[in-house]
């Protein structure tokens, strides 16, 4: 199992991305992230076809780190019901994954 997580959400709007990955990269419960945008998402919602304008916010952090900035993104993110997801990061270069562990808590 790997040590080490690449996490994304989205918001509707740029400000909201942006103030999301900034308060976990300062609680230290991501080393960095960017956010993306804007981009189209078709989705169910309420029973309903949807379709708007979203920003997409990736983070790296560690599995450890995990349960917390999950946490920490669904208290603080606009919408109700946020998609908060990750993947694994299974390679990378030793330093720039010894880099994200020594900056995450």
């Amino acid at each position: 199992m790997t040590d080490f997580v690449q996490v994304s959400t989205t918001t509707a709007g740029r400000d909201a991305a942006l103030a999301l990955l900034r308060s976990a990269v300062e609680s230290k419960l991501a080393a960095s992230g960017q956010v993306f945008g804007p981009a189209i998402s078709v989705f169910w919602h309420q029973g309903e076809l949807g379709e708007a304008e979203e920003w997409q916010v990736v983070l790296k952090s560690t599995r450890e780190s995990y349960p917390a900035l999950e946490a920490h993104l669904v208290e603080r993110h606009p919408w109700d019901n946020p998609e908060v997801t990750f993947t694994s990061i299974d390679g990378g270069s030793t330093t720039y994954l010894e880099w994200l562990r020594r900056t995450t808590v």
